[in-house]
């Protein structure tokens, strides 16, 4: 809060303007969590990306019945973690650093990025030390930026088919995740997303079949989530249109 001096008018001023600028920040938290959770169908989680924003927004996110939340910075986690309520559902959606799971491990919920063998066996490993099964998913390129990370299907196929794959007991494999381009061409967002899917159709029936646990298809975010969700999509990761625009000097 500003310090206006000796001026009590203009301190006065000052605390009422917070007032009500915190009191339609809460407004704008809870009604953007409802409509999202009334909107979305039922078959669809909704993971509220929340990296940047302080404690204070998730509390009402939490509070307006979100529970799923979503960061892409270890230590950001950590601390959030340490600071809010303990039935949070941590998803990790960056891409994570290999000697970095050692913090998350204990309690993540779902790590979103994971595109190797290495980084399975390191999180195989954590999960071992912390007597857990660390859900993960496999993140595909199907967008047309170079920028971003993830795998092609031959490089999946390599993974699941390496016999070191089948001894990693402390993680599990619970689906897919991909981002599209960003562009305002829906077609070739839905192409993105349709091509994600069947993905996911293709190495459920050629290695999950019998895994229930094998049902996420994380698409989505802020700009696109309509079209993903048309497409197949069980998970989105929203951001700003729940918390507003981010303020990345927070970090």
């Amino acid at each position: 809060m500003p310090d206006f001096g000796k001026s009590g008018s203009r301190q006065c001023h000052s605390r009422k303007y917070f007032y009500f600028y915190c009191k339609s920040k809460i407004v704008y938290i809870t009604k953007n969590i409802a409509t999202f959770l009334q909107s979305i169908p039922a078959r669809v989680k909704l993971v509220a990306v929340s990296k940047t924003k302080p404690v204070e927004d998730i509390l009402e996110a939490y509070h307006a019945g979100q529970k799923a939340f979503g960061e892409n910075k270890v230590q950001e986690l950590v601390q959030k973690y340490e600071a809010l309520p303990k039935d949070i559902e941590w998803h990790f959606i960056g891409h994570p650093q290999t000697n970095k799971i050692k913090f998350i491990a204990p309690f993540v919920h779902l790590i979103h990025g994971v595109d190797s063998l290495k980084l399975l066996n390191v999180v195989d490993s954590e999960g071992a030390k912390n007597k857990r099964k660390i859900a993960c998913l496999l993140q595909f390129h199907i967008a047309g930026e170079s920028t971003k990370f993830g795998l092609n299907t031959s490089e999946a196929e390599e993974i699941l088919n390496d016999p070191e794959f089948s001894e990693l007991k402390n993680i599990e494999i619970a689906g897919v995740m991909g981002m599209a381009t960003f562009t305002d061409d829906e077609e070739q967002i839905r192409s993105e997303f349709r091509t994600l899917k069947s993905i996911f159709d293709s190495l459920k029936n050629s290695h999950f079949q019998t895994n229930e646990s094998f049902n996420v298809i994380s698409m989505g975010m802020s700009d696109d989530y309509p079209i993903a969700i048309a497409e197949g999509s069980t998970m989105v990761r929203i951001g700003s249109k729940i918390f507003g625009e981010r303020n990345y000097q927070h970090n």
